[in-house]
């Protein structure tokens, strides 16, 4: 298994459970709910970070003619869907801040309509995040499978009685 894949698993994982945190801010405080935010929102760009080449593979073939793309056209989709919504709950969360923004010394008049889109654009990243769990499950499980059961190992060298090396 490549280094690449097991950090993307290990920062999936961590992101996601952040994520789970974050989604009830009752439990978490508002405090942590908005810091732990903001560091899922590092989390994100190391991700796409990671998946860079996908992203511009994927792209170009989208706007190649006669290029199949099987289900990548569904997730590219659902992606930019997810980045969309990702955008609303940051800028809607800063926008009705009571821990971070005030942190800075700023105060941002109160406004129903942040929070609305706020939470309406929260519950929809739900949705949107189980579906991206599932387009990629059979490579989560598949990642996870390689990295925990099937332990690279490198060949032992074995000193024989005459003391002749003998790869096991």
């Amino acid at each position: 298994m490549s280094k690449t894949n097991r950090t993307k698993l290990l920062l999936d994982i961590s992101t996601f459970a952040a994520f789970l945190v974050a989604m009830d801010p009752r439990t978490s405080g508002i405090a942590i709910h908005e810091w732990l935010t903001i560091a899922l929102g590092a989390t994100v760009v190391v991700h796409l970070l990671l998946n860079w080449n996908w992203i511009v593979e994927v792209t170009k073939r989208l706007f190649a003619k006669g290029k199949g793309l099987n289900g990548a056209r569904t997730n590219y989709i659902l992606n930019w869907l997810l980045f969309v919504d990702g955008i609303l709950i940051m800028l809607s969360g800063i926008m009705i801040s009571e821990a971070v923004v005030p942190a800075f010394g700023l105060t941002l008049p109160m406004n129903f309509a942040w929070r609305s889109l706020h939470d309406l654009s929260a519950n929809i990243s739900l949705l949107l995040m189980g579906l991206h769990i599932t387009l990629h499950w059979n490579w989560i499980v598949s990642t996870f499978k390689h990295m925990v059961l099937r332990r690279e190992t490198k060949p032992v060298t074995v000193l024989s009685m005459e003391s002749k090396e003998v790869k096991a």
